[in-house]
């Protein structure tokens, strides 16, 4: 049976071991940006009561057989406050692998309009990435739950 464990950090993307070291020629990559709307909360009942989320990030390389170089992951408020840079240098995501970044419910920084920018780059044959969002809450008895997927901006 497992235990609530809503007090422990999220797992850490381990960024130290994910450092670019090596990123092919400019010129055989193209670049992207993408646009991921979260809730860190929904309104309830009125506009006066909000309900807490928990959200998951996840970044996804939908390529077989390329890296995808993911250069920023930003966090924005509501008010399009810029909340927190996930990465300080450029990551790589394996070929098929996802990485995730989990908003605690407790965090509500980012209010019930908040959003994340990447900006990516892929070989010029590869898939595009998915950046999805997974909101939920289960307080009490009642459970909420909804999906929420990027879209390409640049």
């Amino acid at each position: 049976m497992e235990t609530n464990k809503s007090h422990e950090q999220p797992p850490s993307l381990h960024l130290k071991e994910r450092l670019a070291t090596t990123i092919e020629a400019d010129s055989l990559l193209n670049e992207g940006k993408t646009y991921l709307s979260i809730y860190s909360q929904v309104y309830s009942l009125s506009e006066h009561r909000k309900h807490n989320l928990t959200v998951t990030v996840s970044m996804r390389n939908t390529s077989l057989s390329d890296t995808l170089y993911l250069e920023k992951a930003d966090h924005y408020s509501t008010e399009g406050k810029l909340i927190k840079p996930y990465l300080e240098k450029t990551i790589f995501i394996a070929p098929m692998e996802t990485l995730e970044i989990v908003i605690n419910e407790q965090e509500i920084a980012g209010g019930t309009g908040g959003n994340f920018i990447f900006v990516w780059k892929i070989n010029k044959n590869a898939h595009e990435p998915l950046f999805e969002s997974v909101m939920i809450s289960t307080t009490s008895q009642q459970g909420l739950s909804f999906i929420s997927q990027g879209v390409r901006i640049e």
